[in-house]
């Protein structure tokens, strides 16, 4: 992967599953309906008996939870527990509303033994299996217990009669938080077949959920369509941003440059790091004075660090879009920050483009005196043709000779040598060609 795409990783690393747990409708417990899930009441299935003394007791108890007396109604409830005789059924409605009331004490843990009690009795009416198996679910999942919260809910699936897009995410989310992607994938597929068929957009935590799975699996392209339906349904800047990272992955540098510049010309481009990603794909793009134009108003902003690195960025930009003088300002400030003589080398060659020889030389005997450049022949020889510029031709003849102490170089320098010395000559000869005819 390119330095460029490298910039990009951070949009899916910083991607986080949305839980999609519904609210936990958790109304009190009615002591004579079974609901299911979807709060429907069984219809088929007759309720079984309660005793006037139960019945009481367990109103009674309620009385007090409903008005925030917990400890006098769990009081209460331990009172009913301890008593002989209750039914299977009066004891699943009795730690029914222990759930209730450890669940709002957000005693979370008190709340599942409560359901698993629940559950224990035999012969429940379907509803309240249903209603306790998929809260115990949920409860499993808000206390990570994700493996758990599965079984539960696909424990709940056998006795669903129409199971919700809900249970199917509930699923899906908890393979996810085991990074099981491709158990996640198919119920997630189901929850959206479920909404799509009866005619609703899908709810953005469903696209959410689709997107980091595809994004689990490497599949760049499912994610892509998913991240298409997002911007149109819920148009948010940070799913454009996720969009230009999967076009990266698909190598679509050109889309996801056009994406990045609409979010930055629409202010909703992260100021700093993400104009710096800009710039860089701008230049990639071949677009050097928009990337150019970029770098210098984050840099002026205080956006964008004025680093030797962003700096001479910028110079770089300015250079590709053929405007050499715009380039040198940026590339002498680095090279004033930098104790690398390697800036230098490339301010130098800046000045000998633009003719500007006296500023050259100054620059590249700077930079060789700093040190640190990779290859001190090819600074030597354009500092001997800033001096050849400026006629100081011994002085250049020394810089050709440094330079061809490298073998790299030996060539160019010896003939740079050869050329100087017989511009020298041709300059003298001249000179006492002029003087003689004055006498």
């Amino acid at each position: 992967m390119s330095t460029t795409n490298r910039h990009f990783k951070f949009i899916f690393k910083s991607v986080t599953p949305i839980v999609v747990l519904a609210a936990l409708a958790f109304a009190s417990p009615a002591v004579f309906s079974a609901q299911d899930n979807n709060g429907s009441k069984e219809k088929t299935e007759k309720t079984p008996a309660m005793s006037q003394r139960v019945y009481k007791a367990l109103t009674g108890a309620q009385k007090l939870i409903e008005a925030k007396k917990y400890k006098e109604g769990l009081a209460e409830l331990h009172k009913l527990e301890g008593e002989r005789g209750l039914t299977p059924y009066e004891k699943a409605q009795m730690y029914n509303y222990f759930a209730y009331t450890y669940f709002t004490m957000e005693r979370y843990k008190d709340a599942i033994a409560s359901y698993e009690k629940v559950l224990a009795q035999p012969d429940l009416p379907t509803g309240l299996v249903r209603n306790s198996l998929y809260t115990l679910a949920q409860l499993y999942f808000i206390q990570e217990r994700y493996q758990k919260a599965i079984d539960t809910i696909n424990h709940w699936f056998k006795v669903a009669d129409k199971p919700t897009e809900n249970a199917y995410m509930l699923l899906a989310q908890g393979y996810y938080q085991l990074k099981d992607y491709k158990k996640a994938l198919p119920p997630l597929k189901t929850a959206y077949k479920i909404v799509t068929d009866r005619g609703d957009k899908p709810k953005e935590n469903l696209l959410l959920l689709l997107r980091v799975v595809y994004f689990g699996l490497n599949d760049y392209q499912n994610m892509l369509d998913v991240l298409k339906q997002l911007v149109t349904l819920y148009p948010k800047p940070e799913y454009w941003l996720t969009m230009a990272g999967v076009y990266s992955e698909l190598k679509d540098y050109k889309k996801q440059t056009s994406i990045l510049q609409t979010l930055y010309e629409r202010g909703d481009l992260e100021r700093g790091n993400q104009e710096l990603n800009l710039a860089n794909l701008l230049l990639l793009e071949e677009v050097p004075y928009t990337a150019a134009k970029v770098l210098e108003k984050g840099i002026n902003d205080g956006a964008i660090k004025k680093t030797v690195r962003n700096l001479r960025l910028l110079s770089q930009a300015w250079i590709q879009a053929d405007y050499p003088a715009k380039a040198v300002v940026p590339l002498k400030e680095a090279a004033s920050m930098s104790d690398n003589g390697e800036v230098n080398l490339r301010l130098g060659q800046a000045y000998i483009n633009l003719e500007r020889y006296r500023e050259a030389v100054d620059t590249l005997q700077a930079g060789l005196k700093k040190g640190g450049i990779k290859r001190p022949d090819e600074a030597h020889i354009m500092l001997g043709m800033a001096l050849f510029e400026l006629d100081k031709y011994d002085a250049a003849k020394q810089a050709f000779k440094e330079a061809s102490q490298d073998k790299r170089s030996r060539k160019s320098a010896e003939q740079w040598m050869a050329y100087v010395q017989n511009e020298q000559n041709r300059k003298e000869q001249l000179e006492k060609s002029i003087q003689s005819r004055r006498k």
